[in-house]
Formats: C-alpha cells, sequence, structure tokens
C-alpha cells in the first residue's frame, strides 16, 4: 500500500532510540524525508549514516527541545532546506518519576520538560503545516488513562498533550490539518530491557508483566507501534483527527478479569 509519504518532509523528535528510532525507520521505508531531532550524542549522526547508506533522505538535528528557541531553530533550519514541513511526530520525553511529594517547582519542570516543545514546534510550524495540509501526530502514554501511582508531572504532561490534540483538531479543522495522538502501553525498548534488567530474574519479571497484557500476553514491538504511527501521519489517514488511539494490546481498555 503507498501510504503517499515519499519525499514528504517529516520531523521525529527523540527520533534516535526506542520508540521514536523505530518511527524515523519506519518512515524512512515510504520514502519519506525524515528530519531525527534530538539532544546531543553519537546516536542521532550514526543513525542518519545508517539510513544514509540505505539510499534513504534523512538528516539530524541536535537540539535541546526544552528550550522554546531551540524548537525554533530546528523548525527553521528544516523549512530553510527543505522549504516545506508535512508532518510533525511529536515523540521526545521521558517518565521522570515526580510524584506527588516533589516540590511544586520540581513538578512544573517535569511538566515542561515533557510538554514545552510539544506547543512549541507545532507553534513555529503552523504556517507550513497549513500550506502543506500536513499532519501532527502526538505520542501519549497509558498512563495518562490508567495512572500509575508515582508519576504526577509526567502524566500531567501526557494528559495535556491529548487535550491539545483534540484542541488542535479543532483548530486545524478548517485549514486541512490533521491532528491525532497514538498512545502506547508497555513497547518492548530498550528502556524496558534496562527496567527489567533490575530484578534478580530479568525475564522472568518480563513475563510477569505481559501475564497483564490481555492480547496475545506480549508486550507491542517497536515495529507495530511505529507501523501504526506513520500510517496515521500519512495521506491514507485523510479523515482521521481528533483521534487517541491506544496500541497496548488491550492493557487499558479490557476487563481486569483477562489478566
Amino acid at each position: 500500500m503507498d501510504l503517499y509519504l515519499k519525499d514528504k518532509v517529516v520531523i521525529v523528535t527523540g527520533g534516535t532510540k526506542g520508540i521514536g528510532e523505530g518511527i524515523v525507520k519506519s518512515m524512512a521505508a515510504e520514502d519519506a524525508i525524515v528530519i531525527i531531532v534530538n539532544r546531543p550524542g553519537k546516536e542521532g549522526p550514526a543513525l542518519e549514516q545508517q539510513l544514509r547508506a540505505q539510499g534513504k533522505n534523512a538528516v539530524y538535528i541536535a537540539a535541546e527541545l526544552t528550550k522554546a528557541e531551540e524548537c525554533k531553530r530546528v523548525i527553521d533550519e528544516t523549512a530553510e532546506r527543505f522549504h516545506r514541513i508535512d508532518v510533525i511526530v511529536n515523540n521526545a520525553g521521558g517518565n521522570n518519576q515526580k510524584d506527588l511529594l516533589t516540590p511544586p517547582g520540581e513538578f512544573l519542570e517535569g511538566m515542561r520538560d515533557n510538554l514545552i516543545h510539544y506547543y512549541a514546534l507545532v507553534h513555529y510550524a503552523h504556517d507550513y503545516l497549513i500550506e502543506s495540509r500536513g499532519k501532527i501526530t502526538n505520542i501519549g502514554s497509558h498512563v495518562s488513562i490508567t495512572g500509575q501511582g508515582h508519576t504526577s508531572a509526567y502524566v500531567a504532561a501526557k494528559g495535556a498533550i491529548d487535550g491539545l490534540t483534540r484542541e488542535w483538531a479543532a483548530y486545524f479543522c478548517d485549514k486541512g490539518v490533521n491532528v491525532n495522538c497514538v498512545v502506547p502501553g508497555s513497547v518492548w525498548t530498550n528502556s524496558y530491557v534496562k527496567w527489567a534488567q533490575q530484578f534478580p530474574d530479568p525475564e522472568e519479571r518480563k513475563r510477569m508483566a505481559e501475564q497483564n497484557i490481555p492480547f496475545g500476553r506480549r508486550m507491542t514491538t517497536v515495529e507495530e507501534f511505529a507501523d501504526l504511527v506513520v500510517f496515521v501521519s500519512s495521506g491514507r489517514a485523510n479523515h482521521l483527527t481528533g483521534e487517541i488511539i491506544v496500541c497496548d494490546g488491550g492493557y487499558s481498555r479490557l476487563d481486569r478479569v483477562l489478566t
């Protein structure tokens, strides 16, 4: 199936590892022009080189996205080089474990780290997205649906992302820009590998976690989740907007009796 992403300019934040890396590779497989945005580090240049060696068009931009001016630079550099922006996949962020005992100032900092770049990138790309009748795909988290008990700032940020998805979908409705959110549950990334390795028997701990996932008793693969994000961001999803799509094997949707 042609997803109509060939030569589309796609910005993916947090694109050098985990879910973000999967999205970058899946976009590149559709011959999109992929802008890989991440903090400075060796992973970005290595991924760009790997994709270019495969004949793909990929560009790495190092940026500290918690700073609004850095978000603006990402948009400006992309537009200057390619003269258009078709898709923004807001993915960067991480669970910072700021719970209810965290001082309010640190709570706000944790919120900012997981939220400001979602807003700032769309703010600065506003005109380009309208011109291209583009797509905004936000990556959420199942914790905004279920709660987790020890991560107030992260949950608040992800809940805000759900809300912004609906707000932006309404705002862009007569401007031709689709806005959706794709929500992961447990995706088997290096972060989960590190988590499992904290326990005496990592494989057994993984199996225990997977028993809580009704469909298949397994975690979502990076490729499965990335491919869904790419479809939602593609020309095959032109009448999809304002949706919060959960991909977690039924974890947050089905009766607990199944687990």
